[in-house]
């Protein structure tokens, strides 16, 4: 199959990416085995950089549509290889999702017994966000409120930062870029801050693919119309436009403005190669 090891290498990212992550969520709702938000950001950074780690000789480790997006947009990738990407990244966190429910689904349906919520209804957001993700975040107290417009900025700011920071940490022009072999703990640190700050407003998404597939698999799960924030499909507009958003802003902002500047200042003889 033509771009077949980019399927693969997409498809084995994302799972990796979201079942370390959604796992980290879900232990921490269900046994409060995390207790502070650093802990859950730190895991969902290694999980990147282990994923990227991983498969990133089989396709360039994007691991999230936005990025793919971005790069497609930066000329870095060309689009008729977006369709690959984004099917293996999809399927990829789908799969993942399918995974989680199968290793922890007696201990979400005692968490639902003890707690008394009825899958499906409004309380059973509670253990919906071990999927998808909401605004406000469900753990963020009764004080959070978070409106549409404010968690889509919240989504395209995160994005546009993580792109701006996986582009200038993939430059060959950006003499102050760690090796490249370091650049995936650094990709990893980047999330491990973003999630940091962001994800009291929404859960910290920046990846369309992570938030849609296991939301999808959580409606077909028994969560219905609760694997939704809302009614008026605010999820589409904060965890899908969000990050496309953001991500195309990033790219843009990269190739037009820090990119030359970068150029201008390079030494003789240096590289501008990336992946």
């Amino acid at each position: 199959m033509k771009y077949g090891h980019e399927f693969v290498g997409e498809l084995a990212g994302t799972f990796l990416l979201v079942f370390i992550g959604c796992s980290a969520v879900a232990v921490a709702v269900l046994f409060s085995a995390h207790t502070a938000l650093f802990q859950v950001a730190a895991i969902w950074g290694l999980g990147v950089t282990i994923a990227i780690y991983t498969t990133r000789h089989l396709s360039c480790a994007h691991l999230n549509p936005a990025v793919s997006v971005a790069m497609a947009i930066g000329g870095r990738m060309s689009a008729g290889r977006l369709p690959v990407y984004l099917a293996g990244q999809f399927l990829g966190s789908f799969l993942a999702a399918a995974l989680l429910y199968l290793l922890f689904a007696d201990s979400i349906a005692h968490f639902e017994s003890i707690n008394a919520i009825l899958r499906g209804s409004p309380q059973s957001v509670m253990t919906a966000q071990i999927f998808g993700e909401f605004y406000p975040n469900p753990g963020a107290g009764p004080a959070a409120a978070v409106s549409t417009l404010s968690a889509f900025c919240a989504e395209a700011t995160g994005t546009l930062i993580l792109v701006l920071a996986i582009f200038s940490l993939t430059e060959g022009c950006n003499l102050g870029r760690p090796s490249d072999n370091l650049c995936p703990l650094f990709i990893g640190v980047t999330v491990t801050v973003l999630i940091s700050i962001l994800a009291p407003l929404t859960q910290a998404g920046f990846n369309p693919a992570r938030d849609l597939s296991p939301r999808l698999f959580a409606w077909l799960a028994g969560w219905g119309d609760a694997a939704f924030p809302d009614r008026r499909f605010g999820f589409l507009i904060v965890y899908l436009l969000g990050p496309l958003t953001g991500a195309v802003s990033g790219a843009l902002l990269f190739n037009r403005l820090i990119q030359p500047l970068m150029k201008s200042k390079k030494t003789v003889g240096a590289s501008c190669d990336h992946c």
